[in-house]
């Protein structure tokens, strides 16, 4: 509940969840890879260059749309971790708790249990890592399509773009 504080966190005794705050990373990772491959084909694809502008702006909001989506299972992740360890009261909370520190927001009215607070801090040094990967990716994959006097990437042009390997 927002504004108190759960007496403490359960037991470390518990069995672990199948899909446990660690496994967030990886998720990210072949998401975002397995994105980036198709989207970098999608864009090398694209011959016309009058086109090219548009496709290149739906491509950097569908990776942006799936960033998001992917930040939000992670944080989901990380909530019920927080309800499995009894360290907040009730679902709204852990989530609410979890974005809050994933996105290193924080909020002053909702606290974790004193002995589960660790995992707050760890939740959003493990946010700043996410977020920092994903603006890799987004200026790894500008950098790789967009053209730079006319060519799709460094000394190749927009002529020899079939012949890219992906």
């Amino acid at each position: 509940m927002i504004g108190s504080r759960p007496a403490q966190c359960a037991s470390p005794a518990l069995p672990t969840p199948a899909l446990g705050p660690e496994r967030a990373v990886i998720i990210h990772v072949i998401g975002l890879g397995l994105f980036n491959v198709k989207m970098v084909q999608v864009l090398t694809a694209v011959k016309d260059r009058s086109r090219f502008t548009s496709a290149f702006a739906l491509v950097i909001g569908f990776t942006a749309i799936w960033a998001t989506c992917l930040h939000a299972i992670e944080a989901g992740i990380w909530a019920a971790a927080y309800l499995l360890l009894k360290a907040v009261p009730d679902g709204h909370t852990a989530m609410l708790y979890s974005v809050s520190a994933i996105t290193t927001y924080g909020h002053s009215q909702i606290f974790l249990a004193d002995n589960c607070r660790l995992l707050g801090a760890l939740e959003a040094l493990n946010g700043i890592i996410l977020l920092g990967m994903t603006t890799a990716l987004m200026y790894g994959l500008i950098q790789r399509v967009w053209p730079i006097e006319g060519r799709a990437l460094p000394h190749v042009p927009w002529s020899s773009r079939d012949n890219l390997a992906v």
